[in-house]
């Protein structure tokens, strides 16, 4: 008997599947996607509407033969990839590949991965979405459009390796004209007054000055504050007005794909990428108590929507665990966004009653804390509000008005589980953002007692930067991208080095992502117009809707978007070899310096270069100011080859001497750790001669004062190396040394290679095993610090502590 084929993308989400559909069912992964645009070419038809020029992607050649084998044998497809845009397209693809008869497919949506869940899923399959899949289709094209088009334009102006993205470009204008608005912020000055007084009864208390003569207090000076106090002094301190009143504050709604990325980066310090992956893994399913299946409902969603039957078990859990007065009369309802797709949930956990505590040996640590920040969002949401007694205390003092206020929790509610964070600069800093209060017993018309003046110094703060979450925050309340792609928008930026983090929390443009900036706003306004990216997105909404032509929509963008392609080809500033003004001049001959672009970053050069030869590193100051800081010449060292000046310079290895006469002398000395020249005799000369040119190879130390090995014919071959470890291979017999991976990882590897092809990311140790009498063993290190030796052989896995 035949089975039924079910088709998901990944191999945990198969495995979580297989274990309740049983043997009826053959459940294969397709490893995420099968086909996509080539990706060295455009792969658009320009000429024949916009037909995108699909291919099965390298290395799923097999994956797909294997799916069309396993079809052939079935009496049913089902296609369960994620249930969102991407997902859609991936059915359609792999319905493509396996051919057949069109009714032979099903298309099934996995909300959450839970027995109950997969069973009704498959029991109640639906057809494939054809609008759904248009939308994929759009957005696909569009960014295939824009990246394929402007990126080689930004190698031939600025460097190669650099990218645009219709929704990647617009993210980085943000973060370049927040930093802007940081740098060119003027604070200014300004002042409270506040007055420490005393009643009755204690506690003394505080009340901040707010009018004064019937208009507003708001010195910005010394002078105004003082006047102020001398005008007050004496005056008599009455209580006129006491207002009390209950405020209740309601519990955030529970987490879609946004919210969740900008919470997981304040209370857990994740990055959007990090949260992702992570909420991948829960959802697909994780070994528990009660088996494999998924902890959490799909993560990427923009619905606050919650299954009433999921409302009813938490409504019970409540009422059990806090007590009945904490479960509202009615359940909790959180109105969407526009265009929000409904028929997806909120992230929620898949069974209340399935605990972070009841997981805590079933889940990795950072697994685990991402999970209790879902559980508990999802359960605060369904309690009742906190309520609050606030108390507000007017006070005249002759001319001045003086005001005392602040609340205290008069029932927790939701709060007893979780409080939003927030971001700096936020308006409420939380929703139990006040101080609690702590006044004596009051009356109106009661004297007080003034018993001190505290003026206080400000000054007005720039807007803040952009951290992760609050840029992810900005590009949902702007309307640009969907929560989808926010994670892979903020990685890309760092990645090309648009953008770095400055304190290790806030992002900063870098040069480089500045001046990309300003070119693609000068050229391609519309593009980077953060208005028309939001209506583009809602376009691309109305094509999943049924409601627009996703041809029409590609037509309409294509038509002024070429022809400022067109324009920026012969009109784009070249920055490639002739650099940006600095806005300084150049010490040696009065002509601007340009900020240029080489292999070790951006460097100052004179825009009379070869005649002027200076160049500099730069740093800026506060408001964005080039300032140079490379040393000066050195009139006291002298070139030994050519008697010209040496000059400090930056390279790979660090700060090193080179001769001002470069390049008609190429001579160059390294510094070292204090910034000296290092003398010749520190340099050790081997016997070995370099393997690309024959020379000899010297011995050397960075500025780092690490030992490595360099051909003595730089900087004409640049040959370097690792010195060798004082350890055999043990394969056979030469030498090990530290290479560095493609990504610039550390390894060790025999210098004979690929005749020998020994490699560890662990440290070779000349140590004999006890156990096998292997020659060597590999030194692992703990994130604690720890060290231990481990033997290399499979078989034996001996280890000990090392002394």
């Amino acid at each position: 008997m035949s089975k039924a084929l079910l088709i998901v993308e990944s191999p945990a989400k198969a495995k979580t599947i297989n274990k309740y559909l049983g043997s009826d069912f053959e459940v294969k992964a397709s490893l995420g996607h099968v086909m996509d645009l080539p990706p060295n070419r455009l792969g658009v038809d320009l000429e024949h509407d916009f037909s995108p020029e699909y291919q099965v992607i390298e290395g799923k050649e097999k994956i797909v033969r294997e799916l069309q084998r396993a079809a052939r044998q079935a009496e049913a497809i089902y296609l369960a990839p994620d249930p969102d845009r991407e997902g859609e397209a991936i059915a359609w693809h792999i319905a493509r590949q396996l051919g057949g008869d069109p009714e032979k497919y099903h298309r099934v949506l996995f909300h959450e991965l839970t027995k109950p869940a997969i069973l009704k899923a498959v029991q109640h399959p639906q057809h494939l979405n054809e609008n759904s899949f248009n939308s994929q289709q759009a957005r696909r094209v569009l960014d295939r459009l824009v990246g394929y088009q402007i990126s080689p334009l930004l190698w031939d102006k600025v460097k190669r390796g650099l990218s645009a993205g219709r929704v990647q470009s617009v993210a980085l204008r943000l973060v370049v004209e927040r930093e802007r608005a940081v740098k060119s912020f003027i604070s200014e000055e300004y002042w409270t007054l506040e007055s420490e007084l005393q009643a009755c009864n204690p506690p003394l208390f505080k009340a901040r000055l707010q009018r004064l003569n019937d208009k507003k207090f708001d010195p910005h000076s010394q002078d105004e504050t003082e006047q102020a106090m001398a005008s007050l002094q004496g005056q008599a301190f009455t209580v006129n007005k006491i207002i009390r009143r209950e405020r209740k504050t309601a519990p955030a709604a529970p987490f879609i794909t946004s919210t969740l990325q900008q919470e997981a980066f304040r209370k857990l310090g994740f990055e959007p990428k990090r949260t992702m992956s992570l909420a991948q893994k829960l959802y697909e399913g994780q070994e528990t108590e009660e088996g494999q299946m998924g902890l959490i409902t799909y993560m990427r969603t923009d619905s606050t929507r919650l299954a009433e039957e999921a409302v009813k078990d938490v409504r019970a859990f409540i009422a059990k665990r806090f007590g009945p007065e904490y479960v509202p009369s009615r359940p909790q309802v959180y109105k969407a966004k526009a265009m929000a797709q409904e028929a997806h949930e909120a992230i929620r956990p898949t069974s209340v009653l399935r605990t972070p505590e009841s997981l805590l040996k079933y889940l990795k640590k950072d697994e685990l804390a991402l999970y209790r920040l879902i559980w508990n969002r999802f359960v605060s949401c369904q309690m009742a509000m906190a309520v609050y007694d606030q108390t507000q205390v007017d006070i005249q003092s002759g001319p001045g008005l003086w005001r005392a206020s602040g609340q205290v929790m008069r029932f927790p509610g939701f709060t007893a589980v979780y409080v939003e964070g927030y971001d700096e600069g936020q308006k409420g800093k939380s929703q139990n953002d006040e101080e609690p209060l702590n006044l004596p017993p009051l009356e109106e018309g009661q004297t007080l007692v003034n018993l001190k003046f505290l003026p206080k110094q400000h000054f007005t703060q720039p807007p803040p930067r952009f951290t992760e979450a609050s840029l992810v925050k900005e590009l949902e309340d702007k309307g640009i991208g969907r929560p989808s792609t926010y994670a892979s928008i903020l990685s890309t930026l760092q990645d090309k080095e648009y953008a770095a983090k400055y304190n290790r929390r806030y992002l900063v443009p870098t040069s480089l992502g500045e001046i990309v900036n300003d070119l693609l706003v000068e050229n391609f306004p519309q593009v980077m117009e953060v208005n028309f990216t939001a209506r583009l997105e809602d376009s691309l909404d109305q094509v999943e809707e049924g409601k627009e032509d996703w041809k029409k929509l590609l037509r309409v963008f294509y038509q002024p978007f070429s022809a400022a392609l067109n324009k920026a080809k012969i009109q784009m500033r070249q920055v490639k070899g002739k650099g940006l003004p600095a806005g300084i001049d150049c010490p040696h001959c009065a002509r601007p310096l340009n900020i240029r672009l080489g292999k070790h970053g951006e460097f100052l050069a004179c825009s009379a270069w070869p005649e002027c030869n200076y160049t500099s590193d730069f740093e800026r100051d506060d408001k964005g100011a080039v300032i140079p800081v490379a040393g000066p010449e050195l009139p006291e060292e002298k070139c030994d080859k050519c008697g010209a000046p040496m000059i400090v310079k930056k390279g790979r290895f660090g700060l090193f001497l080179a001769c001002s006469a470069y390049p008609k002398c190429r001579n160059n000395i390294p510094l070292d750790a204090n910034g000296q020249p290092m003398e010749a005799s520190s340099w050790e000369e081997l016997k070995d001669k370099c393997p690309k040119c024959g020379s000899a190879l010297l011995l050397r130390t960075s500025r780092a004062g690490n030992k490595f090995i360099a051909c003595s014919a730089y900087p004409k071959c640049r040959y370097a190396t690792s010195p060798p470890l004082d350890v055999a291979c043990p394969e056979c017999g030469g030498q090990l040394t530290e290479k560095r991976s493609r990504r610039g990882k550390a390894f060790y590897g025999c210098n004979n290679y690929p005749e020998c092809k020994f490699a560890s990311w662990d440290k070779p140790v000349d140590h004999i095993c006890p156990a096998c009498g292997g020659k060597i063993m590999l030194e692992k290190v703990t994130r604690q610090g720890k060290s231990s030796l481990l033997c290399p052989n499979s078989e034996c896995k001996y280890s000990m502590v090392k002394e």
